[in-house]
């Protein structure tokens, strides 16, 4: 087990080395479309890239609904694993919705091992996630 400090150092160290081995500007919350961003996500049991809607309800319901509509040029093009899920849960209990894809593969932000595959995960399919939103961004705004 690591201790609060060390776990934080660990988390630290990782984004570092991520952001030095694939030095680009990534999306991630700027999309100028509110409540709609991008999320790289890792912890000490799984790794995930997910584009979250957290706006208030009829922003959501808008922004889902044409995300909804394009779902097979997500899947068929760009991310074949993504999982849409209307109703998901933060951990903080807050109900947003979110397409993500996981890394199926055990890793963990405490194993350095495994960093190296998730660095390429993130790299592979968040570059893909932006590609399709760029792409489609016009209609996703519609």
């Amino acid at each position: 087990m690591f201790s609060k400090e060390e776990s934080r150092k660990m988390r630290e160290e990782f984004w570092t080395s991520f952001g030095k081995s694939f030095p680009r500007k990534w999306i991630l919350y700027n999309t100028k479309l509110k409540g709609l961003s991008f999320k790289f996500h890792f912890d000490n049991r799984s790794a995930l890239i997910a584009l979250d809607l957290e706006d208030d309800l009829e922003h959501r319901i808008n922004h889902w609904e044409k995300l909804e509509a394009l779902k097979s040029i997500l899947l068929d093009e760009y991310l074949p694993d993504a999982i849409y899920n209307e109703a998901y849960f933060l951990d903080n209990e807050k109900e947003i919705s979110r397409i993500y894809v996981p890394l199926e593969q055990k890793v963990s932000i405490h194993n350095k091992n495994t960093w190296r595959d998730v660095m390429e995960f993130f790299n592979v399919n968040m570059n893909l996630f932006e590609a399709f939103f760029e792409e489609y961004k016009d209609v996703i705004e519609g």
